[in-house]
């Protein structure tokens, strides 16, 4: 439904620059120095204005797909972004409750008014200067393959968090280390019904918890090393 597709690659190795190109996508090449900047560079090869920004993990429902169709019909005229959720599929489950959702995030916007303009390269979020809406349908998240493809990705993510830390000079704080995971499980699992999501929400609350007292172990790392 877009009248434009663009794929960015970074050197895969597998068929995804022929298979994106048979569906008639527009592939460029770059390489891989952060999310955010990759990112921006994909919209810079728009032709449009009206970006629909997609991680290659992510799929458009239908109702989602109705609502943005509307929208073009009635010329987006009303604001200059618009948020939507995004909901995680984990362990062959939708997860509605707790810190993972509704997790609304900033997608379809104007790039003369909007754009991937954040300082950090990981878990970077699009700053939108105009006025904001809000659709109801839901962009689906397929984030981890599996068990050890989650830990994979929770490491890199802290690595670079550690780092970014790091180049902004922020401590490492054994409060962090210790009570920001056990407050970050209490406030999703707790606090946010996240328990309503059975099994699967426990070890993702878990395994979140986890990634934050990795970031300030690594950060304590980093420091130690320099000094």
């Amino acid at each position: 439904f877009c009248d434009e597709i663009i794929v960015v690659d970074s050197g895969s190795s597998d068929a995804t620059v022929a298979l994106a190109e048979s569906l008639g996508a527009k592939v460029s090449y770059r390489k891989f120095e952060g999310f955010r900047t990759q990112k921006q560079f994909a919209v810079e090869q728009a032709s449009f204005d009206w970006i629909l920004s997609l991680d290659a993990d992510e799929i458009v429902t239908e109702k989602l797909r109705h609502q943005i169709i509307a929208l073009q019909h009635s010329g987006l005229d009303s604001y200059s972004g618009y948020k939507f959720p995004r909901c995680l599929f984990y362990h062959n489950k939708f997860l509605r409750h707790g810190n993972a959702y509704p997790n609304r995030i900033l997608r379809l916007f104007n790039k003369t008014q909007a754009g991937w303009h954040g300082e950090k390269e990981i878990h970077e979020r699009v700053v939108n200067r105009g006025k904001t809406g809000s659709l109801s349908g839901d962009l689906e998240h397929y984030a981890y393959r599996g068990f050890s493809h989650e830990l994979q990705k929770r490491r890199q993510y802290a690595l670079m968090m550690a780092d970014f830390r790091n180049q902004q000079h922020k401590k490492a704080s054994f409060i962090k280390l210790f009570v920001s995971p056990v407050l970050h499980f209490v406030r999703g699992y707790f606090f946010r019904l996240g328990f309503l999501d059975g099994w699967q929400c426990l070890v993702y609350k878990l395994n979140k918890s986890h990634y934050s007292m990795q970031k300030e172990l690594y950060l304590m790392d980093l420091q130690r090393n320099q000094a």
